[in-house]
């Protein structure tokens, strides 16, 4: 495949070859978004928007932040739950029917953090049982009504997994390994429930799945959701283990699954899903934010846009190269430029403190497109103005433009 071919290749896989809605999007047009993006990544950073909500406005414009809210956290038989969450990138959402696919992760929390609690079980004997029979009991519940319920050593500090009370770190641990699962959420605080009140009957008790099994279906979904990449671009996806990812990829070859490719430029072999779309072009435009899973892995972002990408949120803000929240910009199929963007709901303002336009775009088309898409998410998160700061090569344009 060419290099060009493999990155439209990608693009439709992640939904970006399609229009967006003419009316307002519906649960219909959510669950498309999710048969291709397969989860939406968690992340506690609120500068614009919480980064679970961004990539289905990236793909279907303004929409009713309710119908992620509903499809994650509440249940009704007209309703149906459709999405849990659970460490699959990261902390994530994933379809409900996918949650068995996990529970060789949750073996392996089981294991890495015995002796962890083991010592909160001499130290608080009980404490485990207690917090189980609470939710049981209360649930949904957070971490800090659990405390003041139940007890457990809580520290001075906060902040950190070595400064969390111990019922917080009880909690987190019986999430990992599937004892516990999110009720639902109240702002970000994740509220505990026991599993049989989360997930349907058929999801808990769905016939084991067996590690090899799990990994060659969750490369699958992988796949699913690149369109074309690379061994590491699939594992990486689901954070599969390397040994593990290398031999379900080998055995999805030879079942006909995968189909082998080389792409131009990239040094490692490549896998394509069968059922994968190129399609001759792709127009449109999108802001990503840094968790979108077409552009996380920043390794094949630079392989597939030659755009090097880096969030830097933890870097000292004198040394930032372009801001503390930034958003690639997407036009017709390339990455143009990059924009620092805030949410000030004190002021009902979206600000963008700098704007960088990639070498050898066109700086008055891309400020115009990217003028519009401000509207648009100015407009889906409620707020009335748009102000420019005056960092970056694109920021007198984009000024202009709005």
């Amino acid at each position: 495949m060419t290099a060009a071919a493999a990155r439209r290749t990608a693009l439709a896989a992640q939904g970006f070859a399609d229009a967006r809605p003419s009316g307002p999007p519906t649960r219909r047009h959510l669950q498309k978004v999710l048969s291709r993006v397969r989860l939406l990544q968690l992340d506690s950073v609120n500068v614009a928007v919480r980064a679970h909500y961004m990539p289905v406005f990236s793909r279907l414009g303004g929409y009713d932040q309710s119908l992620v809210d509903d499809a994650a956290w509440s249940h009704s038989a007209r309703r149906p739950r459709l999405l849990t969450e659970y460490w699959a990138h990261e902390a994530s959402l994933i379809p409900v029917e996918d949650w068995p696919l996990f529970r060789w992760r949750m073996d392996r929390y089981e294991t890495r953090y015995a002796r962890h609690i083991r010592r909160i079980a001499e130290s608080s004997p009980g404490l485990v049982d207690d917090v189980l029979a609470t939710v049981k009991e209360l649930g949904p519940i957070g971490a800090g009504t659990l405390e003041s319920t139940v007890g457990g050593a809580v520290p001075k500090a906060k902040g950190g997994w070595w400064n969390r009370s111990d019922v917080k770190h009880v909690c987190e641990w019986l999430f990992a390994v599937g004892e516990l699962s999110t009720g639902t959420r109240r702002g970000f605080q994740r509220l505990y429930d026991l599993p049989e009140r989360v997930l349907p009957p058929e999801v808990r008790n769905a016939p084991p799945v067996s590690d090899e099994e799990s990994a060659r279906q969750l490369t699958l979904r992988a796949a699913v959701a690149h369109g074309v990449g690379t061994e590491k671009d699939l594992r990486d996806y689901y954070r599969l283990e390397p040994a593990r990812s290398q031999r379900a990829v080998g055995e999805l070859v030879e079942a006909g699954l995968l189909e082998q490719v080389s792409v131009q430029g990239w040094r490692n072999p490549a896998y394509r899903h069968p059922q994968a779309r190129t399609p001759r072009s792709v127009s449109g435009r999108a802001l990503l934010c840094p968790f979108d899973p077409l552009i996380w892995e920043r390794d094949r972002t630079q392989r597939l846009f030659d755009f090097h990408y880096r969030i830097e949120i933890y870097v000292p803000e004198p040394k930032r190269v372009y801001g503390y929240y930034v958003f690639p910009f997407l036009l017709d199929g390339e990455l143009v430029a990059r924009v620092d963007l805030k949410a000030d709901r004190v002021t009902s303002t979206l600000r963008v403190p700098g704007a960088f336009a990639e070498p050898g775009a066109d700086t008055a088309r891309v400020a115009a497109e990217l003028a519009e898409e401000l509207h648009t998410m100015a407009a889906w998160l409620e707020l009335e103005n748009i102000q420019v700061g005056d960092r970056g090569d694109l920021a007198a344009r984009l000024a202009a433009a709005l």
